[in-house]
């Protein structure tokens, strides 16, 4: 599988990485995934799947995607799943400390935010829409890692998937107001704004707000991608007008045995 950089990223046909995000030899595996990942996953939404072989180390176990309905509320996982279980209900992240399972978001021009605490080993896929993202999803995520499970945001490290770039999201009043009220240095995000419509970096918004909660700089990575300039690579919602597929992006802890076979050491285990 023939692969490239791009802003420090790893691109393939299928799948996209940060190694700076996701060092090799650590316990966690991630991807933001291509059209042509989502064309061969049997993903379906609530119910938790076996994963399949992306990648040559061998992700976790199990895929949990859920419905998503554009707000700012969170799924804790705290317990292994099983292929029985169901869950029905809307949420746009998921939390979760347990190895073996990976957390999931679609996306077709919204935001994909993976998070990893390193040191509580803690993980959380995040939906970020410009809905969610002025809503606070990602700020309201970090503070329920920290309700949770301990995590300390500057303990955190983020990355930020592709999505519709400050170079073709445009944007009319609603959104702009929106952004407006919620960031006093909109200039910083908003691009090109002429009256009622402007480009909107939800990126750079997402950045700034984790870096605001106490993320530091260098800990948030992202991969530098437009949805809508890349037609082959992606699903695009805002370029094809309706939904054709989406990109799934997901994070998760290995399970221990395989956490242990890589370091060579019974003591992690």
């Amino acid at each position: 599988m023939k692969s490239f950089s791009a802003r420090g990223s790893m691109i393939a046909d299928k799948i996209i990485t940060i190694p700076a995000f996701a060092p090799r030899g650590g316990n966690m595996r991630h991807f933001f995934g291509t059209r042509r990942l989502s064309e061969d996953l049997r993903l379906e939404v609530g119910v938790p799947s076996l994963v399949p072989q992306v990648d040559d180390r061998a992700p976790s176990l199990w895929l949990l995607s859920v419905k998503q309905v554009h707000g700012t509320d969170a799924l804790i996982v705290d317990r292994p799943v099983t292929v029985d279980d169901r869950f029905s209900a809307g949420w746009d992240a998921l939390v979760t400390n347990q190895p073996g399972i990976m957390v999931a978001v679609r996306t077709a021009d919204c935001v994909p935010v993976l998070m990893h605490d390193p040191q509580g080993n803690v993980v959380a896929a995040v939906h970020a829409g410009w809905r969610g993202t002025v809503a606070g999803i990602v700020e309201k995520t970090i503070v329920t890692m920290g309700t949770r499970f301990g995590t300390r945001p500057e303990h955190l490290r983020i990355g930020i998937g592709p999505s519709a770039g400050g170079c073709c999201y445009e944007v009319d009043s609603p959104v702009l107001d929106a952004v407006d009220h919620l960031y006093a240095c909109a200039a910083q995000v908003v691009r090109n704004r002429r009256g009622s419509k402007g480009y909107l970096d939800l990126k750079q918004l997402i950045r700034q707000q984790a870096l605001t909660i106490g993320v530091r700089p260098e800990a948030v990575f992202s991969v530098d991608l437009c949805t809508i300039c890349h037609e082959a690579l992606f699903f695009s919602y805002r370029r094809e007008g309706r939904v054709v597929g989406t990109m799934v992006s997901a994070i998760g802890l290995l399970p221990r045995q395989e956490t242990c076979h890589q370091t060579g050491s019974a003591a992690n285990c």
